[in-house]
């Protein structure tokens, strides 16, 4: 009797002991953040003390403690300053929500940018170049480059900003934000609230119009791209949807953008027994993209930078999406890896590893909010059947333009032609993944295409598919300007491919392009010329090449088409 009491006080000691370990591990980490919180900057001042970098096997310690809980509010709703067509169509308004204006310091960037010391120099390198007469500055000087738009009224633009109305921190409704300056003293308030000292991505919001995304000179993209490099990663979450892993990244400043991870070396080509939609989506074909769009003077790809990024304090330590972070491992050649949930290539076998924890990627300025400014998605006429065996209507129909021509939106205004350009576009880059498209709904039909997701491009340098220019064949309709443009970019002083080298090199993961694919453009641009020249040939200069080049009009959009 007595040995069995002893052995119940003896279970009853054991549990008392397991309990109180427990409540000493739960309350532990929040201990060591109110003491890092009342010594100031105490994590400021831990790394400043000990400069070494940790080891993975010493990071993956930390895991244990979920990182601290911080706001992901969209601080997009400037609804006290912009009025919106969208906004007049909705029912019930997003709520008032404002934005504080704030100054930027200089701050060191992220571990492992060191070893992009090379690349800061050849950026610095192409800027005096440009000053001196590069390709690239001679190419936006020429006349095809200066065309100015026709004036802009209020409908012409998507957000009108009342300056008279200035924005108040203030009048936020989640004051939990204010709380984020102690982690970072980048953006104390100034008392400024004028839009010239909106934060990059606002002021990019605010100058989108009816014809572009951003204005040929304007400087705040430049600026833009420095802040997708430099801005600290405050939240990361997965974007839902789509085939393959992509991230949410908020930053510091409250704007966002899309990261897609490095999946495949420069140098690897798509392979061939694979089908265009099931194709890996590669970091530096958006980067391309991009610098083409602007090269080609369409400027209808929001702004995309290349960034190394620490998978484990910009990513896991930050983000907020359990499914992500139970996903990171260590490999058994000690590099941090993740694989998120996805359609295809999420798993351990194609999983997502550093060097040891350093990945590229790519990262891609969010379009204003879908609540401020809505856009309509429209099917590619000419979108592929997305099947191993079956064929779509426009692959075993030649006449198939004819019935595109026939209906709305194509039967007038330029959207055909803007799918001519779309076309050219892709086709240079070996895109065959184009099956939808999207417009901004407050400008109706009369507006240019947004080329979204870009990634599935400069698939393969050493086969050229003609089958993505079936409908400038088919329908042997291009743009004047476009066509100058293009006959400019195959003589050797405006090189194609010389001009994307140039432009490439300002990012800050040069190079981007392996040279086979910048030689692949100039050979696609002759292709597409031929096309043309068959298409003058057979139907007329005056029939195929659709003449936009007055300027002096005041509505280019609302002209006729022949």
């Amino acid at each position: 009797m007595i040995v069995f009491r002893r052995f119940r006080v003896l279970v009853l000691t054991v549990f008392l002991v397991a309990c109180s370990v427990h409540v000493v591990i739960d309350l532990l980490p929040r201990l060591e953040g109110r003491e890092a919180g009342a010594s100031g900057s105490g994590p400021q001042q831990t790394s400043a003390a000990c400069a070494c970098p940790r080891g993975p096997a010493e990071e993956s310690r930390g895991w244990a403690a979920w990182p601290n809980k911080h706001t992901l509010r969209l601080l997009q709703d400037f609804s006290n300053n912009l009025t919106s067509h969208s906004r007049e169509k909705t029912a019930e308004a997003p709520s008032r929500l404002a934005i504080q204006s704030q100054k930027q310091n200089q701050r060191p960037r992220p571990d492992g940018h060191e070893r992009r010391a090379g690349a800061k120099e050849t950026t610095a390198f192409s800027r005096k170049a440009a000053a001196k007469g590069s390709r690239l500055h001679a190419l936006f000087e020429h006349p095809l480059y200066q065309r100015p738009l026709p004036t802009l009224t209020e409908e012409d633009t998507l957000f009108n900003v009342n300056t008279d109305i200035r924005f108040d921190p203030k009048a936020a409704e989640n004051h939990e934000w204010h709380g984020q300056e102690k982690d970072g003293g980048d953006y104390a308030p100034t008392g400024d609230f004028s839009p010239d000292s909106y934060p990059n991505w606002l002021r990019f919001h605010i100058g989108i119009n009816r014809y572009e995304l951003y204005s040929r000179h304007n400087p705040v993209i430049d600026a833009m791209l420095k802040d997708l490099v430099s801005q600290k990663i405050t939240s990361v979450a997965m974007k839902s949807g789509g085939t393959q892993l992509k991230l949410i990244m908020t930053f510091q400043n409250y704007g966002q953008a899309l990261f897609k991870p490095m999946k495949q070396t420069r140098e690897q080509e798509t392979p061939p027994d694979f089908f265009y939609f099931s194709d890996f989506e590669r970091h530096n074909a958006e980067i391309a993209a991009y610098h083409l769009d602007r090269v080609l003077d369409f400027r209808r790809v929001p702004p995309v930078a290349g960034r190394l990024v620490n998978m484990t304090k910009e990513i896991r330590d930050v983000t907020r999406d359990k499914k992500l972070w139970k996903t990171f491992f260590i490999s058994p050649a000690n590099n941090i890896c993740f694989y998120g949930e996805c359609s295809y290539y999420c798993s351990t076998e194609h999983a997502l590893c550093g060097k040891p924890d350093q990945i590229e990627g790519s990262l891609a300025a969010f379009l204003p909010d879908l609540a401020l400014a809505k856009r309509k998605t429209w099917r590619n006429p000419w979108r592929r059947s997305y099947h191993k065996r079956k064929k779509a209507e426009w692959e075993v129909d030649p006449d198939y333009c004819e019935e595109v021509k026939q209906t709305p939106p194509y039967d007038s205004g330029t959207r055909l032609l803007d799918i001519m350009d779309m076309t050219i576009f892709d086709f240079l880059m070996g895109n065959m993944d184009r099956h939808h498209y999207e417009t901004f709904e407050k400008f109706g039909n009369e507006t240019f295409i947004i080329h979204l997701d870009n990634g599935r491009g400069f698939g393969k340098h050493s086969h050229d598919e003609v089958s993505i220019l079936a409908p400038l064949s088919q329908c042997c309709r291009v743009k004047k300007s476009t066509h100058l443009r293009l006959q400019l970019l195959a003589k050797e002083e405006y090189k194609l491919s010389a001009l994307m080298e140039e432009s490439l090199q300002k990012d800050s993961l040069a190079p981007i392009l392996i040279q086979p694919h910048l030689e692949a453009m100039d050979r696609r641009l002759r292709l597409v010329l031929q096309v043309l020249a068959d298409c003058i040939e057979k139907e007329g200069y005056s029939s195929v090449v659709e003449d936009d080049l007055f300027s002096e009009s005041k509505d280019m959009h609302l002209a006729p088409r022949r």
